[in-house]
């Protein structure tokens, strides 16, 4: 059995750390609250363009467009959003795993990375393409569009063929969902009925199509990178809120344990001095 003095020593050193936790753990809870509300209003708009796009082209019928056209190369780029920072659970490497362990073949794949931790994941298995991991610290929309037009750019050149957005969708303070979404080519549902038998209007452009798809698709790109990043904020601190609680919580159980082992073994220690005392009168007289 451990001594008194390792036993108290052990149970101030954790009794030190949960005090940390808990502070770590109300931060968490305080950025949660402000991410919270910048994902909930960035959201409507987020799934509205995106809604807005593919629904837009699939009633345009093909449109011959170079935001369009099926990429000719087979490099993908992946654009992986993660924290600067550890300590909140598993958000960092599920993101991670959903690009190691996902559909994506290794080998196709350039990373440009919103964050440290991901960025550290993946770089031993992929080429990191970009790294701005500093705009994750506090997303603005003027980061995003910087972001987009590189991408962009990277596919106009013909250096990849397809964009993805890799992040961690925030449906409330415990659920968080690692998703990886399409931003081109564009994915389209099939070819709708005529216009007779479904009463919809074919979609006309005003001005030319090219110039208006020229405006709408980096916007559109740059709109899913800044929802996917408020969304990723607000799902770190919510899982950083959630892993400092139970850390709390296992530091709480930890100390009761090694103040119970620490009053045996003062008990223990007490009893033998007893014996001995008692020992030693038994032996003078």
């Amino acid at each position: 059995m451990a001594s008194m003095r390792d036993i108290k020593r052990r149970r101030q050193s954790i009794s030190s750390t949960q005090q940390i936790t808990k502070a770590m753990k109300l931060v968490a809870t305080v950025k949660l609250q402000r991410a919270k509300q910048q994902a909930e209003r960035s959201r409507t708009y987020f799934n509205c363009m995106y809604d807005t796009v593919t629904d837009l082209l699939a009633k345009a019928g093909n449109v011959d467009h170079p935001y369009l056209r099926p990429g000719q190369a087979v490099r993908k780029a992946v654009i992986v959003i993660t924290s600067n920072r550890g300590l909140a659970g598993g958000y960092n490497s599920n993101v991670v795993k959903l690009i190691t362990q996902g559909q994506l073949k290794d080998e196709e794949l350039l990373i440009y990375s919103v964050g440290k931790r991901g960025r550290d994941g993946l770089r031993k298995k992929y080429e990191i393409k970009a790294d701005y991991s500093d705009i994750i610290e506090e997303p603005a929309y003027a980061d995003a569009i910087a972001l987009g037009k590189e991408v962009l750019d990277s596919y106009l050149k013909g250096e990849v063929g397809e964009i993805y957005l890799a992040y961690t969708a925030f449906k409330n303070t415990v659920v968080h969902v690692p998703t990886l979404l399409k931003l081109l080519p564009v994915d389209i549902s099939e070819p709708e009925a005529p216009e007779k038998e479904t009463g919809k209007a074919p979609m006309n452009f005003e001005p030319k199509e090219e110039e208006a798809l020229d405006l709408l698709i980096p916007k559109y790109i740059t709109s899913l990178i800044f929802g996917g990043m408020t969304e990723a904020v607000a799902s770190e601190n919510g899982a950083r809120m959630q892993a400092m609680d139970s850390a709390t919580s296992n530091a709480e159980e930890m100390i009761e344990d090694l103040s119970l082992l620490y009053n045996r073994a003062r008990q223990g220690s007490i009893t033998q001095e007893l014996t001995e005392i008692i020992a030693g009168a038994n032996a003078i007289s």
